[in-house]
């Protein structure tokens, strides 16, 4: 694509407002008019955690750096993960120390630079047997690779593993099968919301660092000179909220024009859909594994631990994670070769089954489908093994998470494979590409990544600060997702209502959803239940209940009309109800529960 038909990008009314009432410039006009405006180093394809990796590396340095994401920021892979920060205990198992030690490194950063947002868990790995007696290469299996582990960084989280009795493994999850359970092992990983992960480190990047973020503005092709060498991008923002939210179709702003000195293709599963706008041919870099984790009811499944569930038949294991904030559990994962349309991968009764299958084989919890609150499935965007002739396992599970960057003749860089918890690695990797391509440009600054706070991080030693007036536990709530930015979602509350949740049986309040509008980039009614907010996938029926409330909040911050925000509002609550109905789970009346919405 030439680059002589470049048109700047407009302003549009129905847009969120130009001046952004929080103060902290993360808005999304702003941000069209820079993109369409200015010449940047370094524009970042795709908004998951891979680019918002890649951005803030950049933008850390000194580079003048932008972004672009084709939906909501963290709407694929990046909010659709198992919310684990961890090395990978059954990588050991593939041989991959090196990935293993470089993943429980990254793990230590994450909780030194955002111990707000990522937080140690313990997990516990439950052995059973026959009339007492645990089979002993198994429990020799599992000690030597606990050890392995302990030796290749999981002791930097500050315990070793260890083994716990018959009880103190029923202490941490009451409904073991306790006729067949023997004893355990208790080791120690971390977590995170991967969603509010990826905006945070967006917001550091735009925020602390100069770069700019626009969500909803897919590329519709590549620039080139005369040589052939890509120069940026041509992007086709989305105008919201002419149509519902983001599961609909959406209104389209014109085309404009991003110019820059190195393009990074960063899409996770859509590597390759956008490596064919650049390159003719090869095979493809990507096979996707579908992973589905499903929600239930902590009186269900009581456990104040992760636990780490055995798949016999599958050789596999499934974690239970404690969600004790909102008093729910979630099981997963599956992981299996997907081949299917890469946008809102279904879960189906069958992915639900085998999750439930496996927590009842070792429980006496009985769980069914009607216990199910939420649910979600992801893509992970794993690389695709060299067709070199060698047999190759049909499991996506013995793919390796490693990552690769590669640069084409074009000049995009593209950084596919890896997790969740290696995502500053990649973007280190990523970078080292990028920085030779850069021409005359002055001297660039080396990685900062390493130890660089991301936003919302307290200082070491410090304490939360005390809210005047504000309830106890919904400081705590705040503190755990904004981090020192608390103070800034309370003076949200202009009136005493916005104070209290927003979603039935769920901490999260009106102040937070009016937050995401000014000072989030929300746009949509999904954008806030789902991603900004996690009470999609925590419950599914309460949320889309919630959906009018929160199309009310969201109205004056959007410039909606009523009957936009009542749109939206319906189109959230019958598309949530319709992806439990795709899992077999019925529940009320999708159409009924929506006008209601």
């Amino acid at each position: 694509m030439s680059e002589d038909t470049a048109r700047p990008p407009g302003t549009n009314s129905a847009s969120p407002k130009d001046k952004n009432p929080a103060g902290d410039g993360f808005e999304r006009n702003a941000a069209l008019r820079r993109l369409g405006e200015e010449r940047f180093d370094v524009l970042v394809v795709g908004g998951g955690i891979t680019g918002a990796g890649v951005a803030l590396d950049a933008a850390s340095r000194g580079l003048k750096t932008a972004l672009v994401e084709k939906d909501d920021f963290a709407s694929g892979t990046s909010s659709k993960s198992s919310k684990m920060i961890h090395g990978g205990i059954r990588y050991l198992q593939q041989r991959e120390i090196r990935l293993v030690y470089e993943n429980l490194a990254e793990r230590q950063r994450l909780l030194n630079n955002a111990p707000h947002l990522v937080s140690p868990l313990p997990f516990l790995i439950p052995l059973f047997g026959r009339n007492g007696v645990v089979s002993k290469a198994v429990a020799r299996s599992y000690a030597t690779a606990l050890w392995l582990y302990d030796i290749t960084g999981g002791v930097r989280i500050g315990a070793r593993h260890r083994r716990v009795s018959k009880a103190e493994a029923l202490g941490h999850l009451p409904t073991l099968n306790a006729d067949h359970l023997v004893a355990g092992f208790l080791y120690f990983d971390a977590r995170a919301d991967d969603a509010r992960l990826t905006l945070t480190i967006l917001r550091t990047a735009v925020l602390d660092h100069a770069a700019v973020a626009a969500n909803y503005t897919p590329i519709v092709g590549f620039l080139t000179d005369d040589n052939g060498r890509v120069t940026g991008a041509r992007v086709r923002p989305r105008i919201r909220p002419a149509v519902s939210g983001s599961f609909g179709e959406a209104a389209e702003g014109p085309d404009f024009d991003i110019h820059a000195t190195v393009v990074v293709n960063a899409t996770g599963v859509w590597a390759d859909e956008v490596r064919a706008l650049d390159e003719v041919g090869g095979p493809p870099s990507i096979r996707p594994a579908k992973g589905v984790h499903v929600t239930v009811p902590a009186t269900k499944l009581p456990a104040d631990i992760a636990a780490v569930i055995p798949v016999p038949k599958d050789k596999r294991s499934v974690f239970v994670v404690p969600w004790p904030e909102v008093d729910l559990v979630y099981i997963g994962t599956t992981d299996t070769s997907y081949t299917g349309t890469l946008e809102n991968p279904v879960c189906t009764g069958e992915d639900v089954d085998y999750l439930l299958d496996a927590v009842n084989a070792v429980t006496t919890s009985a769980l069914t489908r009607a216990d199910i609150t939420g649910l979600w499935a992801g893509l992970r965007p794993l690389l695709a093994p060299p067709d070199d002739g060698r047999h190759l396992s049909e499991r996506t599970a013995d793919l390796s998470r490693r990552h690769s960057v590669r640069t084409s003749p074009e000049g995009v860089v593209t950084i596919t494979g890896g997790k969740l918890t290696t995502y500053r690695k990649m973007a280190e990797d990523t970078l080292a590409q990028v920085v030779p391509m850069l021409g005359s440009r002055p001297a660039v600054g080396k990685c900062r990544t390493k130890g660089l706070a991301l936003r919302g991080a307290p200082r070491r030693g410090s304490r939360p600060p005390a809210g005047s007036g504000v309830d106890p536990a919904v400081l705590s709530h705040l503190h755990a997702r904004y981090g020192t930015e608390t103070a800034a979602v309370l003076a949200m509350a202009e009136r005493p209502g916005l104070l209290e949740p927003i979603v039935t049986g769920l901490p999260y309040l009106g102040a937070e959803v009016v937050y995401a509008a000014r000072a989030e980039m929300a746009q949509s009614v999904d954008d806030v239940l789902a991603r900004r907010t996690r009470a999609l996938i925590q419950n599914a029926r309460s949320s889309a209940a919630a959906a009018a409330a929160v199309a009310e909040l969201l109205a004056p911050e959007l410039g909606w009309t009523a009957a936009q925000a009542a749109e939206q509002a319906a189109d959230f609550a019958a598309r949530a109800l319709a992806e439990l109905a795709e899992a077999g789970l019925g529940g009320p009346d999708t159409a009924d529960l929506g006008e209601r919405a």
